[in-house]
């Protein structure tokens, strides 16, 4: 499956996360987004980030000192009709 990578190496909280959401809007549902990153406090960030958005957070590694995030963008909701 094929995976938009966003490369936000550099940046501080909070940015990697608004980035990140930014991107996925931009995703079809289902889509991969992975995000690499130097900021640590991303870690709780995108954890927090997907727990309350609804995305699911596949993988989490860090290899010198980037941490790379694989981010699958949540299924639409539901329309009744």
């Amino acid at each position: 499956m094929n995976e938009t990578v966003l490369d936000v190496k550099g940046l501080s909280c909070p940015l990697p996360v608004l980035r990140a959401n930014r991107a996925l809007r931009g995703l079809a549902p289902g889509e991969r987004l992975r995000v690499l990153a130097t900021d640590r406090a991303a870690v709780a960030d995108f954890q927090s980030f997907c727990r309350e958005t609804g995305h699911a957070l596949l993988a989490f590694s860090e290899e010198a000192g980037t941490f790379s995030f694989l981010i699958r963008r949540r299924e639409e909701q539901a329309g009744a009709g």
